[in-house]
């Protein structure tokens, strides 16, 4: 059980969330300049990326990133209990889920901006080792696209984690070993 401390945390980690998720289209983006002439581009660090993606029930992926070694590491309960919103991370790899619902609940402007949205999670893998393993571990999961070498010199396959997201995961034919 949360302390109301660590809820409040939790709620606030989620509807920032949604509130980014909400905001990002109406945010004008700026370009950076380029590397013309004298011009140079500001150096900057960025140090993580985690997608929020909106789906009708976070427990089933969790569970599915749960079964791949991800721990989870962040999980809130809506008033009936079930999740609206929870992550999972693994070696520096945080994937967050929220619920549809939830962000409609927000604000029900919304649900026009979640219509026709999709994403696909790109992972790479150090080896082909990693990548079978992997590929044993998802064994059942609806395959998008089966286990190939590309063009561009890795091996992937595809599939679709609960939540209904496209999962890719690659490994470079130069990491075989």
């Amino acid at each position: 059980m949360l302390t109301d401390h660590e809820a409040f945390h939790l709620m606030r980690k989620a509807a920032l969330a949604a509130i980014c998720f909400l905001l990002a289209p109406m945010i004008p983006v700026a370009q950076q300049p380029t590397n013309k002439g004298s011009m140079q581009t500001p150096s900057y660090v960025l140090t993580a990326l985690a997608p929020v993606l909106i789906v009708d029930a976070v427990e089933p992926s969790l569970k599915f990133w749960n079964d791949l070694g991800f721990a989870k590491e962040n999980e809130l309960p809506g008033p009936d209990g079930k999740l609206i919103f929870g992550s999972v991370n693994k070696d520096g790899i945080e994937i967050m889920y929220q619920t549809r619902a939830s962000v409609i609940a927000a604000d029900p402007k919304s649900a026009a901006e979640l219509t026709g949205r999709s994403a696909a999670l790109f992972i790479t893998v150090p080896s082909l080792g990693d990548l079978e393993t992997i590929e044993r571990l998802t064994k059942g999961a609806p395959v998008v696209k089966t286990r190939h070498d590309t063009a561009y010199g890795t091996t992937e396959f595809y599939i679709r984690e609960p939540g209904g997201n496209v999962v890719g995961f690659s490994t470079r034919k130069s990491t075989r070993k």
